[in-house]
């Protein structure tokens, strides 16, 4: 894969935020306004922090251009599915646009990073 570094760049900004929400749950949730005082909520923005972790990880070992839009198409979906959960979350409060912004632009940026996988 020629320009395959740039998938893989994508996927090491996404395992590496994944392991800095992971460690810091609070990263993720002070944007959106919510407090990290509750082990459960912790417990869960870690999940999603390791899930992050994750599919960043196989965009970046992915080995052939297939295995990378396959990898890229995970990671979309998630932030998709992000957008979808915050969206709906943070109806009527002030971080709801700026929530959206975040999620949308990671869907959409890795979704471009799969199209030099496209003519290999």
């Amino acid at each position: 894969m020629r320009y395959g570094w740039i998938p893989r760049t994508a996927g090491v900004a996404t395992a590496a935020y994944g392991l800095a929400v992971a460690a810091r749950p609070s990263i993720l949730l002070g944007p959106c306004g919510w407090s990290d005082e509750s082990p459960q909520v912790r417990a869960v923005t870690r999940m999603v922090g390791l899930r992050d972790v994750a599919s960043g990880l196989a965009m970046v070992a992915a080995p052939g251009p297939r295995a990378m839009r396959l990898a890229v198409a995970v990671r979309v979906g998630a932030d998709l599915a992000d957008t979808a959960v915050l969206g709906v979350a943070l109806r009527g409060r002030p971080q709801h646009t700026k929530a959206l912004a975040v999620t949308t632009g990671w869907a959409l940026l890795c979704a471009a990073t799969a199209l030099v996988t496209l003519r290999q």
